[in-house]
């Protein structure tokens, strides 16, 4: 059996590539897009369990996070879509919709200008959260998937079957 430790210490190994990984976000953001849809828009803004926040304020925070990460990932500039500024999100479920798909255009434009090995710089994220840019990509991700998760379970209150988890 040949010994091959020279190579697996310089050369690191890949379990996914950027665009794989891209191909992952994009099919959550599918999934969540579709769950948006299925929303019921008297509910959006007013719906909520427990003191937790609307379905739209979370979509207000994820649509930041997505739009202002990329981008910061890219260019090392951290500013959310909106900078803070809530009249400036949409009142209605179209517009979500529309912002939303603007969002995945944003992220198509500035992902293939990430540099790989950006993945692993350390960085402060929005200027608060520092870590390795790969993990500030995963928070994005998961942070997505948790609030979604709450979505689900607002639809399911509403008597709405919400999209199923594997579509993506």
């Amino acid at each position: 059996m040949e010994n091959n430790t020279a190579t697996a210490t310089t050369m690191p190994t890949i379990m996914i590539t950027p665009e794989e990984m891209l191909q992952h976000w994009q099919g959550h953001r599918g999934l969540t897009r579709k769950t948006i849809e299925a929303f019921p828009e008297d509910q959006l803004f007013t719906f909520s369990i427990g003191g937790m926040r609307t379905f739209a304020a979370m979509l207000h925070e994820l649509i930041d996070i997505a739009a202002g990460g990329v981008r910061g990932i890219a260019t090392g500039e951290w500013k959310t879509l909106m900078h803070g500024d809530d009249d400036a999100f949409p009142k209605d479920k179209a517009g979500i919709i529309k912002l939303w798909d603007e969002v995945t255009e944003i992220i198509n434009t500035y992902w293939p200008q990430i540099k790989p090995g950006r993945f692993h710089e350390v960085e402060k994220a929005f200027g608060q959260y520092e870590n390795k840019v790969y993990a500030s990509l995963l928070y994005f991700i998961d942070n997505e998937i948790h609030h979604r998760g709450e979505a689900y379970v607002y639809l399911r209150a509403l008597g709405i079957q919400p999209p199923f988890f594997w579509e993506r």
